[in-house]
């Protein structure tokens, strides 16, 4: 079934002052949301979910990742993806959406991103409150850019529903001072390529 845009929502919040202190340079959060009908809602269970990602993560990350890039100016550091299906559905549904190379790799190849989109998927009812965790595009271990998007649309998702939804930084998160993983690995004695040391 094509694609069923209900609405798309644009998000932004630029931080200027953080624990009382003021920010020496604002940082600026985005996410760029759409409402979708669940194409597996009311069918049962669906043994194959492929059909309808291979038609429609296509559609859904190209509006996402434009959306997130004129919100944006083009300009991301942090990356992450969000879904939110409806109680009808299942998380099943949502991570369908979100995790396939369908859909992420549309922003991951048009901002050049080396590492992987972080991720949430829930199910819950409308006006739920939807998490979009971030990290640097191309660096996994800098903590700077690990921050968390809190959004939430009031009418969605209906229990027919999905939110998908792409996050986005410029900067990190502000008066970072907990350095990075490697920093922590090497006073550990860790293998950066292996730190759980299996």
């Amino acid at each position: 079934m094509p694609v069923e845009i209900r609405r798309t929502i644009d998000w932004t919040q630029t931080t200027f002052v953080e624990g009382g202190k003021a920010v020496e340079k604002p940082t600026y959060l985005y996410a760029a949301l759409a409402v979708i009908k669940n194409p597996w809602f009311g069918r049962g269970f669906v043994e194959d979910l492929s059909p309808e990602i291979k038609e429609q993560c296509p559609v859904i990350g190209k509006v996402l990742t434009e959306n997130l890039l004129r919100l944006s100016g083009g300009t991301i550091e942090g990356v992450g993806k969000a879904s939110l299906v409806g109680m009808g559905g299942e998380v099943e549904h949502a991570q369908a959406l979100t995790h396939s190379l369908w859909f992420g790799n549309q922003l991951r190849e048009a901002i050049d991103a080396k590492s992987y989109l972080a991720f949430a998927n829930i199910k819950a009812v409308g006006g739920s409150t939807l998490l979009i965790p971030l990290m640097d595009k191309d660096d996994g271990g800098r903590r700077s850019h690990y921050q968390t998007i809190s959004v939430s649309v009031a009418d969605a998702p209906a229990p027919d529903e999905i939110i998908i939804a792409l996050g986005g930084s410029i900067g990190g998160h502000p008066h970072h001072r907990i350095g990075d993983r490697y920093a922590d690995l090497k006073e550990m004695g860790r293998d950066v390529d292996n730190p759980a040391g299996v």
